[in-house]
């Protein structure tokens, strides 16, 4: 079902790709798909191979059903792996040659000089061509023929290191393809292959790319003719300067290479040349490591030292920008540490002054039963109760000093958190580093954070004020009581009122502290007051005597 999906998916862009607007994206999207499913398609072929194999076992080497079996085996090996399928094609020739029957010899013949070519065996192909009788041929075969010609010399052009005789080459190669397109059917896979490839050189790309639709109406888009059609259009788009239809079709190409099990091809490397160069390091090394493992498994050791080139440049880039990511992360780390540190000063100085505080409390507490007593007994003691009350007002400011300190270093301390949260954030977007990314864009932290410091608040507040919340209530109509829930020690209401209780007034410094907006906080204030039993005017004083 998912692998019909995807190819349902496939078809929608390629319809897409061809008619209308390409999507890079997409496309790249489904590629990285597919070459994670590649072992699949490869066992499935290893399987064919296998059930051939056991067809082929019990065969006389002389008959025409052995060839039949033997020509579909080199079928499955022909772009799977090469030394297998050069061996195949010999044995089907001794087949052919064994029943006298020239035709079977020549196919097996032409085909073994493709694939000798194919394989950059230019020398062997141009030997075992040579064998070839022109005159013996059929029409079709004479096609093939010329086709081994255009082969060889046109491989030779382009990878010869004789760069003085490239352009022989290339007119010999030209030479035969006029030759091709002489005795072709028009109408053909082959006649339209090659009329295509001729008004590309041309540079009649409109034309071109006419003929490239009637041949993508004609392929499957799971079957290898639709790599090379795929692979073609690319090519025009390329002499056409366009880029993204050079991506996405050179794509199309490499995923129809591989949902056939297509080890021989040089749509993959190519387009992760162009993603290089286009500065996608990242994706490039893995499409290019991809095809080069691909090569290796096809054994073809001159197709493999044609790509070393490209592998080598984009694997010493890839390997420097690896490099310079670990060194970004071990300066994160640093300044990880060095936070971590930071963090860990401010809950000590946190836990010593929440100490204090508590004893400033206790402290507090004493001095009142005293005072009690004292004001029972010693009524008279008139300026000595003075002083003490004195005494009781600055412990007061001192422990609303204390508070006020307490909320100020913890907000501050939650918004450095918060800032170095977004600027590792950003950074890691820019694509430096994945793993830091997830273990920073987590809100989970700042959250758990967050709550422990308005609970600290509330724990500190209630034990300066013990009875803030019934005081507060009486100061609303009976019917607009607040009700705490279970285990809340304070709401969002009373946390506001609370801080205007310390003498926090203002609503930026009040929204900065519980993280909402200064136009929620406000909205709470008025929402509030209008709940009030007297003169809404008069609510906030009232809050601020609360004992």
């Amino acid at each position: 079902m998912k692998n019909r999906s995807l190819h349902l998916l496939l078809l929608a862009l390629i319809n897409c790709g061809t008619l209308f607007a390409v999507d890079v994206d997409s496309i790249l999207t489904i590629l990285d798909r597919t070459i994670s499913e590649s072992n699949s398609f490869s066992e499935n072929k290893l399987h064919r191979i296998e059930q051939l194999n056991i067809q082929k076992r019990d065969l006389n080497p002389l008959s025409e059903r052995y060839y039949k079996v033997n020509r579909s085996l080199y079928l499955e090996y022909r772009a799977f792996v090469c030394d297998s399928a050069i061996a195949i094609l010999n044995e089907s020739i001794e087949s052919a040659e064994g029943q006298g029957n020239s035709f079977l010899t020549n196919e097996s013949k032409l085909d073994l000089v493709y694939q000798l070519a194919s394989a950059s065996m230019y020398k062997e192909a141009s030997d075992m061509l040579s064998t070839v009788e022109r005159s013996s041929l059929a029409k079709d075969q004479l096609v093939r023929y010329y086709s081994c010609f255009e082969r060889i010399y046109g491989e030779i052009s382009f990878y010869t290191q004789d760069k003085s005789n490239s352009g022989n080459y290339w007119r010999v190669s030209n030479c035969y393809k006029d030759s091709i397109l002489a005795v072709a059917d028009q109408n053909s896979d082959e006649g339209l292959h090659w009329r295509e490839i001729k008004l590309r050189d041309m540079k009649a790309f409109n034309e071109a790319l006419e003929i490239n639709d009637r041949r993508f109406r004609r392929v499957e888009s799971s079957s290898p003719k639709y790599a090379l059609v795929a692979y073609c259009r690319s090519q025009i788009y390329k002499d056409l300067g366009d880029k993204d239809k050079e991506k996405y079709f050179l794509a199309l190409s490499a995923i129809s290479d591989i949902r056939s099990a297509t080890r021989d091809h040089a749509s993959l490397w190519m387009l992760a040349k162009l993603l290089y160069d286009e500065g996608d390091v990242e994706r490039s090394y893995r499409y290019i490591s991809f095809s080069w493992s691909e090569t290796e498994l096809y054994n073809a050791r001159l197709r493999s030292w044609q790509s070393a080139d490209v592998l080598s440049l984009i694997d010493q880039t890839y390997q420097s920008m690896i490099e310079k990511q670990n060194r970004e992360l071990g300066r994160y780390g640093t300044l990880t540490t060095v936070l971590l540190l930071l963090l860990i000063a401010a809950l000590v100085y946190i836990y010593r002054q929440m100490k204090r505080l508590s004893m400033a409390h206790h402290n507090l507490e004493i001095s009142n039963g005293q005072l009690n007593h004292l004001n029972e007994e010693l009524k008279g003691m008139n300026d000595s109760l003075h002083s003490v009350n004195l005494d009781l007002s600055e412990s007061n400011h001192v422990k609303e000093e204390y508070i006020a300190r307490f909320i100020k270093l913890s907000s501050t301390y939650l918004d450095k958190l918060e800032g170095y949260r977004r600027m590792v954030h950003k950074s890691i977007q820019a694509g430096k580093s994945k793993e830091l990314l997830k273990s920073v864009s987590s809100q989970e932290s700042f959250d758990k954070e967050q709550q422990e410091l308005l609970a600290n608040f509330d724990e500190a507040f209630l034990q300066i004020f013990p009875h803030f919340v019934e005081e507060f209530n009486k100061l609303l109509s009976p019917e607009e009581q607040i009700v705490l829930k279970r285990g809340e020690l304070l709401n969002t209401e009373l946390r506001i009122f609370a801080l205007i209780r310390l003498g926090i007034e203002d609503s930026s410094q009040i929204a900065e502290f519980l993280r909402y907006s200064v136009n929620t906080i406000y909205n709470y204030r008025s929402k509030v007051k209008n709940k009030a039993a007297i003169l809404r005017d008069d609510f906030e004083m009232y809050v601020k005597r609360i004992r």
